[in-house]
């Protein structure tokens, strides 16, 4: 069994978990995690967790404040049920709008909006995930929530289709930005390509595909190589190394005087990463122990 992290560039057509199960089964581990959701026509960065590695999800989110980066494409006159091309059309105008309009609106959607999730998505509404109350016809009221939109641009038009690229907060969906511009000028519309390029300090420098590992895998070849370590995505967060003596004492929940000063910490022992920490009044006390 392996412990640590796998930044996945991830297909389209396949859902989050399916992708993050694949994963772990290659590595022979049943423990795992990711950061993020993608719908499953969506692709790029998705930060997959196994073993201890899972621990430590909970602390990368913390210290990176959520924020995604998504490039994404948009055709304008109709709007599907999922509000992305893979669903099914619920209404058409054919009404297109010009680049200056679209210039004009995306700047209304920077910084805090209140954002209506598609009512295709994996959010609880009134007990249930809201995708399957809709695929059962079931109307519900989606609840608005606040998301930080940091910057939106427009990239033009290819022939096809309307390119955009956001960076976002954790909790925004792309496809709700797609419905909203096109409101604003007047139109409908539905996203025809996601894609996520950064996510919680994840780029796509270390990402490798799903393709690439099964087949390595299924030639027999070492995958362990891909495996990035436990402490991946910590770097912002002061280290601290202790003694054998101290390591054990910190395992066992103990706390310890050390001379530092108050503050969330990385826990060594050598080049072994043992945990996280806080620091309070001179006391290391643990946090969560590898």
């Amino acid at each position: 069994m392996s412990s640590g992290w796998i930044i996945l560039d991830k297909p389209t057509g396949v859902f989050s978990r399916t992708a993050g199960a694949r994963v772990a089964r290659m590595f022979g581990e049943k423990k795992f995690g990711h950061i993020g959701t993608l719908d499953p026509m969506a692709t790029g960065i998705l930060p997959i967790a196994l073993g201890d590695a899972t621990k430590m999800i909970p602390f990368v989110q913390e210290i990176n404040d959520g924020e995604k980066e998504y490039l994404f494409s948009v055709q304008f006159g109709f709007e599907t049920d999922t509000l992305d091309t893979t669903g099914r059309e619920i209404a058409r105008n054919n009404i297109i709008p010009s680049d200056n309009q679209i210039r004009a609106v995306i700047s209304e959607l920077v910084g805090d909006i209140i954002q209506i999730p598609p009512k295709y998505s994996a959010i609880h509404v009134q007990g249930q995930r809201a995708y399957r109350a809709a695929r059962d016809g079931i109307e519900i009221e989606m609840p608005g929530r606040q998301v930080h939109i940091f910057d939106i641009k427009y990239n033009g038009f290819n022939g096809t289709d309307w390119l955009f690229s956001v960076r976002c907060s954790t909790g925004t969906y792309v496809r709700s930005i797609a419905r909203d511009i096109a409101k604003k000028c007047n139109t409908i519309a539905s996203v025809s390509m996601i894609r996520r390029v950064y996510t919680n300090g994840f780029g796509l420098k270390n990402a490798t595909t799903l393709d690439f590992l099964e087949n390595l895998y299924n030639n027999g070849a070492d995958i362990k190589r891909f495996l990035m370590p436990l402490d991946l995505g910590l770097g912002d967060i002061p280290v601290l190394n202790l003694d054998d003596k101290d390591t054990q004492l910190y395992k066992n929940g103990g706390f310890i005087t050390v001379a530092a000063l108050d503050s969330m910490v990385r826990v060594y022992n050598g080049s072994d990463f043992v945990g996280i920490g806080v620091v309070k009044d001179k006391q290391l006390r643990p946090r969560r122990t590898i």
